[in-house]
C-alpha cells in the first residue's frame, strides 16, 4: 500500500526496498470549470539540482523541450497537452543507478504554460497529485495530493527526490510561485532566453 505524504512530510523510497533503481514520477490534475477562453496546457519538468540548490548546466533541465537528459537518469515521457482523463497526465522515468553523482537533488514541478496570456492559474486546478512508482512491478510507493491551497500561482514545486547517504528520499513540497516556468528556471539557475 502507498504512503500518503502531507506537504513538508520527506520519506525513504530505497530504505523499505533494496535494489529499487528505476521509478516513474506521474504528475496528474484536473482542471475546474472556469472558461478563461483557452485549454490548460500544464507541464511536468524535472531540475537536476547539486549542492548549491541549482543546476550545474541547461541539459540538466527536463521538460517537454528537453526529453532526456544525458546521463539517461531522468526522461520525460512527453507533453500532455489536455489533461484530459484519469491517471497521470504526465511521467517521468528515474533511474537511480545512472544518477550522476554530483546531482543531490530531483525537484518535479508543474507550470501552467502560457498562463498570463490566457489568464489562467493553479487556482484553476484542482485533484493535482504527484505518485511514486516502481518502475519493474508497477507497485505505487508514495503520493502526495497538492490539496488546494494555491489561488494565483501559475508554477508550483510538487516535491523532490534527494540524496541522505546511501538512500533516495522524498520530501512532499507544494509551494506555489508565481511567474510560470521563467519564475521556477530563475530559482533553479537555468537560463531562459
Amino acid at each position: 500500500m502507498p504512503i500518503s505524504l502531507k506537504k513538508g512530510q520527506k520519506v525513504s523510497l530505497t530504505k523499505d526496498n533494496p535494489g529499487l533503481t528505476r521509478v516513474v514520477v506521474g504528475l496528474g490534475w484536473d482542471v475546474n470549470q472556469f472558461d478563461t477562453g483557452g485549454d490548460f496546457d500544464l507541464d511536468a519538468a524535472a531540475f537536476l539540482l547539486t549542492s548549491s540548490g541549482r543546476v550545474a548546466k541547461s541539459e540538466d533541465f527536463v521538460y517537454y523541450g528537453n526529453l532526456s537528459h544525458p546521463s539517461g537518469a531522468v526522461t520525460h515521457q512527453g507533453d500532455n497537452l489536455t489533461g484530459v482523463g484519469d491517471g497521470d497526465d504526465e511521467q517521468i522515468i528515474i533511474d537511480l543507478s545512472k544518477m550522476p553523482s554530483e546531482i543531490e537533488k530531483v525537484a518535479f514541478t508543474v507550470t501552467i504554460y502560457e498562463a498570463e496570456t490566457r489568464r489562467q492559474n493553479f487556482g484553476q486546478v484542482s485533484n493535482a497529485f504527484i505518485r511514486i512508482y516502481n518502475d519493474v512491478n508497477g507497485e505505487e510507493l508514495l503520493r502526495y495530493d497538492l490539496g488546494e491551497d494555491f489561488s494565483i500561482e501559475t508554477a508550483a514545486v510538487f516535491g523532490e527526490l534527494y540524496k541522505n547517504g546511501n538512500e533516495w528520499k522524498f520530501n512532499a513540497i507544494g509551494s506555489g510561485y508565481q511567474g510560470g516556468l521563467a519564475a521556477l528556471c530563475a530559482n533553479f539557475g537555468v537560463d531562459v532566453e
